[in-house]
């Protein structure tokens, strides 16, 4: 495993792997590792011959009182996850080393980033953006790979790429779950054992979306409707937003109609929870 903690490191392996004939792999992660990032290294090693991980909790994307000092950061673990499902190379820079000086270039995707957690969140995709654009730039990737339970990001990320004529494909795999249907995530450990055992609620919301749905439902207020009261299976979840919203403009719908992503971001405590699914009418 090499293991760079500069941009001079990591773009001289890459530059080893493409002399060699490899098409490069890019994972993008803030570390603590969990089932979700493991399919996300499986797939980039399936499609390319080697596989870079980036470890590096951005600053930039944190607001003020969000958990960036409290972010957990088991390195040592992360490493042995990369190694075990493929990885061939982690690039985990310190913030000086992403933004050695006052930060003035900043990446905006419009409208895209607005709804859903941007309403809560100003300030976090531009984060998001500014970091990823840096990391694609740094490793110069042919691949890079996102998961779906950050639709949003990966919707924006994906526009972005495209806007810019960035020279890489953006892949996004599915969400992976723990038994009960609680998607992963790295927050999760958070969670109280109270807390824990209602986060399945969230999945439960949005299948009973999905089968409603599918029953032919389509009108979006209704289906929420009933989104809400599965939640009150859960008292200790404050709900921040339940939108069912057009899968490629994330403009709400009135009516359900083509391929739509129902979102959902919620609390338990002081954890920040979100999931969401993709539904396509037209494969019905």
């Amino acid at each position: 495993m090499q293991i760079a903690m500069t941009i001079a490191e990591i773009r001289a392996y890459v530059a080893q792997a493409r002399g060699a004939g490899k098409t490069v792999g890019f994972v993008p992660t803030m570390g603590a590792l969990h089932a979700g990032h493991a399919s996300l290294i499986e797939a980039a090693a399936g499609r390319c011959g080697y596989v870079v991980v980036s470890i590096f909790v951005n600053p930039t994307q944190f607001g003020p009182g969000e958990d960036f000092e409290k972010y957990p950061r088991p390195f040592e673990k992360d490493v042995e996850l990369c190694e075990r499902y493929g990885a061939q190379a982690i690039f985990a820079p310190n913030p000086a080393e992403m933004y050695p000086r006052e930060n003035l270039t900043w990446v905006t995707v419009e409208k895209l980033t607005e709804p859903l957690c941007g309403q809560s969140r100003p300030g976090h995709f531009r984060g998001v953006t500014t970091v990823c654009t840096k990391l694609f730039n740094i490793v110069g990737a042919d691949v890079a790979f996102f998961g779906q339970k950050d639709a949003q990001q990966a919707i924006v990320i994906r526009r972005m790429a495209a806007d810019l004529n960035m020279p890489l494909e953006i892949v996004v795999c599915p969400t992976v779950r723990e038994p009960d249907g609680l998607a992963m995530s790295s927050r999760n450990r958070y969670l109280s054992p109270q807390e824990r055992s209602q986060a399945p609620v969230i999945y439960r919301a949005l299948q009973r979306c999905a089968e409603r749905i599918g029953a032919g439902e389509k009108n979006a207020a209704r289906i929420v409707e009933e989104m809400n009261r599965v939640f009150e299976q859960a008292p200790v979840l404050r709900v921040e937003y339940v939108s069912i919203v057009d899968a490629e403009s994330l403009q709400e719908c009135d009516q359900v109609s083509g391929k739509v992503l129902v979102a959902i971001a919620g609390r338990l405590g002081s954890t920040r929870l979100i999931d969401n699914i993709m539904v396509d009418t037209t494969a019905r």
